[in-house]
Formats: C-alpha cells, sequence, structure tokens
C-alpha cells in the first residue's frame, strides 16, 4: 500500500513538472510562430542592429538595436542600485539590527515587494519626475535614469529578503565557531557567513534581475518612451517591453508591425534566457569558491 502511495506521488509530481515544460514550450513555440515570418520582409541582422524603429512610415524601419540598449542600460544601472541596497539590508537585518528594529524593518522592505507597479510608476511619474527634471535642469524627468530606480524599488524587496533568508540558512556551528577561534563579528561576517551563503545571494540577485528586465509597466510609465539610442543617463528611452505593450494594440493582425513586435519579443526572450544562463555560472562558481573558502 505504501509503495503504490508513493508511486502515485511520484505520478503527481512528474506529472505536474512536465506541465509546466509542455507549457512554456508551447508559448515558445507560439512566440516563435508568430515573430519568425517578418525576417522574410528584413534580414536578421538589420533587424536586430537597425537604429531606427519607425513600424508605421511608409516604407517602416524595423530596427530595434535602440530598444535593446535601453533594456540592457536600464537593468544594469538598476543591478548597481539594487544589488548593494538589496544585499548590504539583508545582512544588516540578518546580523547587525536589534531583533525590535529588525521587527520593524523587515515589514517595511516586504511592503515593496507588495506594491504593484502601477503604483510604483505612477511614484516615478508623479514625484521623481518633476524632482529629476528641477534638480539635473533637465528637459523631462521621464528617462533611463528614473526608469532604473523604480526598477530598483521593484527589484530591492526581493533582493532583500531572499538574501537573508540565505544568511539565515547558515548553520550556526559556522558562525559559533569562528567566534570560538578569535575572529571578530566582522570578520566572521565577511570571512565565514557571506562566503556561506553566496549561492543562495546569487540567487536571489537573478531573481532580483530577472523581474527588472521583464517589467512592463513601470518602464512603460517612466522611460519617456523615446526609441533612441541613448546618450546619457537622462535620455528617454524605450526598452522593449515597453515597446511591445505600447504598440501590440494598434498593430494590424498578422501584419508586419506585428510580427515585428513578436520578433521583439523573440528578441526579449533569448535575453532573458542568456542572462539567466550567465547568472547560473557565476551563481555555481561563486558557490564552489564560497565551499572551498570553508
Amino acid at each position: 500500500m505504501r509503495q503504490k502511495m508513493e508511486k502515485s506521488v511520484h505520478a503527481l509530481f512528474l506529472c505536474v513538472a512536465a506541465a509546466s515544460i509542455a507549457i512554456l514550450f508551447m508559448i515558445m513555440i507560439f512566440l516563435f510562430m508568430e515573430g519568425l515570418p517578418i525576417f522574410k520582409k528584413i534580414s536578421v541582422a538589420k533587424f536586430v542592429f537597425g537604429k531606427f524603429w519607425y513600424p508605421t512610415s511608409s516604407p517602416p524601419d524595423f530596427g530595434i538595436f535602440p530598444l535593446i540598449l535601453a533594456s540592457i542600460a536600464v537593468t544594469a544601472v538598476s543591478a548597481m542600485i539594487s544589488i548593494p541596497l538589496g544585499v548590504m539590508t539583508a545582512i544588516y537585518l540578518a546580523e547587525l539590527a536589534s531583533k525590535r528594529m529588525a521587527e520593524i524593518v523587515k515589514p517595511m522592505v516586504e511592503l515593496l515587494a507588495a506594491l504593484p507597479s502601477v503604483v510604483i510608476g505612477f511614484f516615478g511619474m508623479v514625484i521623481v519626475a518633476p524632482f529629476l527634471q528641477e534638480i539635473f535642469g533637465i528637459a523631462t524627468g521621464l528617462n533611463l535614469f528614473n526608469a532604473a530606480l523604480m526598477l530598483a524599488f521593484m527589484s530591492v524587496p526581493t533582493i532583500c529578503s531572499l538574501s537573508e533568508d540565505a544568511i539565515y540558512s547558515v548553520p550556526s556551528a559556522l558562525k559559533e565557531g569562528s567566534l570560538a577561534l578569535g575572529a571578530t563579528h566582522w570578520e566572521t561576517l565577511f570571512r565565514v557567513i557571506i562566503p556561506a551563503s553566496i549561492s543562495g545571494i546569487s540567487t536571489a540577485v537573478i531573481l532580483g534581475m530577472s523581474r527588472a528586465i521583464g517589467e512592463t509597466m513601470v518602464v512603460l510609465m517612466v522611460a519617456g518612451g523615446a526609441a533612441m539610442i541613448p546618450t546619457s543617463l537622462f535620455d528617454p528611452v524605450r526598452p522593449m517591453p515597453a515597446s511591445i505593450a505600447a504598440e501590440m494594440a494598434e498593430a494590424p493582425f498578422r501584419g508586419d508591425h506585428y510580427y515585428a513586435l513578436f520578433a521583439t519579443g523573440i528578441i526579449l526572450f533569448l535575453f532573458t534566457l542568456l542572462f539567466n544562463i550567465i547568472a547560473d555560472h557565476i551563481a555555481h562558481k561563486y558557490r564552489q569558491v564560497g565551499e572551498a573558502s570553508l
């Protein structure tokens, strides 16, 4: 009876896992079926490296290089802001803050994760954009830097919560052994606890950045919507998700514009897939380094 129950549970979990893989595979097939026809009209190289995106002009221009650069720039700047903030906040909450302070700060950080992206977008439009425009004397506050700030706000709670869990999961015996050998709290933190939890912290960073790469509503509202190559932090830009969301409703069904937007989705999919492969490799490398240092 027990063996039959175990086989049934095993089969159930196998079906659930297979269904998840099948759904992902079908989405990918649909994406490629709807996006590849555009390459009958334009070469892949011209589509990816073209500098002009004018899909409604005559003849249309389907160059998404400015959109790709905008996505990379916004994600990179948001990573430079959110990763240090998220990881340092996690270290503070897990190892340095008093219990009372941690009980106050942690719910506030987690509350940021519950905010809808449209609310964060409104905050960027109404509060941050005029502030940036006045402080830096720029033409518009809806720009690359504003979008990166808002994406950083969205990524910090994920990075912080998962990094804190990774730090908490380090066995107390490691910390106690380090302290017993005469190491200070700071030496224990940086030479024992962080190396032991680096794989979990890397996973937290991967998940936080994955959310930033694919975010649509925030970049649609605060990035400025200009499909041009950015030359500074304060230039308006249009990342790939924002362009797809803004134009899909206006694109004629099964027209060139429609196919071009799906092809943009293919590039975004490949971009995020490459990012996750690289990030997973880095996480595995640091996991080995952390284990070796211990």
